[in-house]
């Protein structure tokens, strides 16, 4: 069956299975995500569960693609078998959220006043794919996303940097691969679709980040995004004093960990948007490979929606 160019496959034949190994205690584990069905790490070659986390930074993937092998991963991903070195902003950014990964959904809802969880359902609303397709859920950081796009009746894989992170998502029962949003541990065309959320801010370089995104997405599919915005006109001095006065201190009575989250958000959406303005990021998009790209804001502009097709 085709949908949107895409080939699905009803029977397990033909089937896309992507195969992590890894040496753990001198033996070699498998670990499978099969596509049409829902996804499961086989951790352990006696017990198959779902829940488990990949970290394909040992030994690298090898993928199997009806049958067939494909080694272009571990060259892409890894160096003499260990992932690849991160950045100056990305041990900030996995720095940033370790301590609150725990209260992470909690907090975001009551701090966005609400919002956050509206936008992110917003998003998915508009990832115009069929069911059972394979989706990539990027920067999944606890796996809100990565719910919101199972209850569509969609297969996904949740992946971030972040091992706290994941272990949060892991518990609320996703399947989780730990890799950098910059380095994908894919082959090409891999996926029906491919979300992130607050992702383009904490990487160096936008433009080969979202040539990553795109590169495992097979043509017909979309990728979409969620992402602060920043409120102009009437709107954007109360922003401006949300984020730099009353978010840090409502940070402050939270703990540590949201008082850093807190001083550090105003200043990383200001800077995000001064790089990218009007319609630069959907320049960016189309730039990096995508078609039809569409951006909404919503909330008075304090959050910004986007949509793109891979052609």
């Amino acid at each position: 069956m085709k949908y949107n160019g895409i080939t699905h496959h009803a029977h397990p034949v033909g089937q896309l299975v992507f195969l992590a190994r890894r040496f753990v205690g001198g033996k070699r584990e498998t670990l499978s995500v099969p596509k049409g069905r829902s996804a499961e790490f086989n951790v352990n070659p006696k017990a198959i569960s779902r829940g488990e986390t990949a970290n394909p930074g040992r030994g690298g993937l090898t993928a199997i693609v009806d049958g067939k092998h494909i080694d272009r991963v571990r060259s892409r991903h890894t160096e003499n078998g260990k992932m690849a070195e991160m950045t100056a902003i990305n041990h900030d950014a996995r720095h940033l959220f370790a301590s609150i990964a725990n209260d992470y959904e909690r907090w975001a809802r009551i701090l966005s006043l609400g919002q956050d969880p509206r936008w992110r359902r917003e998003m998915i609303a508009g990832l115009d794919l069929p069911q059972r397709s394979l989706v990539l859920d990027v920067a999944a950081g606890t796996g809100a996303i990565t719910r919101l796009v199972e209850a569509r009746g969609f297969d996904v894989i949740a992946l971030d940097q972040s091992p706290e992170m994941l272990q949060a998502a892991k518990q609320r029962g996703a399947t989780t691969v730990q890799a950098r949003a910059e380095s994908l541990p894919f082959p090409d065309e891999s996926f029906d679709g491919l979300t992130f959320s607050y992702l383009l801010r904490y990487v160096t370089d936008p433009r080969s980040c979202m040539e990553e995104l795109v590169r495992v997405v097979r043509p017909g599919g979309m990728i979409a995004m969620v992402e602060f915005g920043r409120p102009r006109r009437l709107w954007g001095p109360p922003w401006w004093f949300y984020t730099r006065v009353l978010l840090p201190a409502a940070g402050c009575l939270i703990g540590p960990g949201w008082r850093r989250v807190g001083s550090f958000l105003g200043p990383s959406i200001e800077d995000f948007h001064r790089r990218f303005p009007g319609h630069a990021l959907v320049e960016l998009w189309r730039s990096a490979g995508l078609t039809e790209v569409r951006a909404r804001e919503c909330s008075l502009g304090g959050s910004l929606l986007m949509w793109g097709c891979k052609p």
